[in-house]
């Protein structure tokens, strides 16, 4: 039977279906925030980093609207994941008519934009570190339509909303889980 909450074949499996190194990098960053929410929320931290981990790992082969999550759907079926880790998943966009029953449902979408919008704010720094990166930076560029305009913002706010927390405390929340997980992410930064 499929460790499903192994990290270490998630990693491989997402690493099988993508090779471009931005999908990878935002796949380790939502898996970074998955992982700090499980833990806030009191929830299986493996369980919920591999839901973040594989959350777009169909992306690069499968990126329309029509194939996206289904057809990673499918593949994760067929290898014995669960039915509420595909479900998490296929709930992920809006697009997808999947809804989100659950804390981890909630919790992914959630993550997902705004992991994407702190990477891109920390990469625009003069820096380039995520240590920089404050949640009036990040609400600032969040008000720039031509800044990471592949971000939704409306994902970003619905996504706060579903957790029941300020948009301030989720980013901040976000912003705290990337640090941690700097290294890993590239996002130290350079000295200037």
């Amino acid at each position: 039977m499929l460790d499903y909450r192994n990290r270490e074949k998630a990693y491989a499996l997402l690493r099988e279906y993508t090779e471009n190194k931005g999908l990878i990098k935002h796949a380790l960053a939502v898996e970074a925030s998955m992982r700090a929410y499980a833990k806030y929320y009191g929830e299986d931290e493996d369980e919920w980093g591999v839901v973040g981990l594989l959350h777009d790992f169909d992306y690069e082969r499968y990126p329309s609207v029509e194939e996206h999550t289904v057809v990673g759907g499918a593949i994760l079926r067929d290898l014995g994941y669960p039915e509420h880790v595909i479900e998490a998943i296929a709930g992920h966009a809006d697009r997808t008519g999947e809804r989100r029953k659950t804390r981890l449902d909630h919790a992914l979408f959630a993550c997902d934009e705004i992991s994407g919008f702190v990477t891109a704010v920390a990469l625009v720094r003069p820096t380039k570190s995520v240590m920089d990166v404050d949640v009036a930076s990040v609400k600032k560029k969040l008000k720039d339509k031509a800044f990471a305009k592949g971000v939704s913002r409306e994902d970003v706010y619905q996504g706060a909303e579903e957790l029941g927390r300020s948009l301030d405390e989720h980013i901040e929340f976000v912003i705290r889980a990337l640090q941690a997980a700097a290294d890993e992410l590239e996002l130290r930064g350079v000295s200037v």
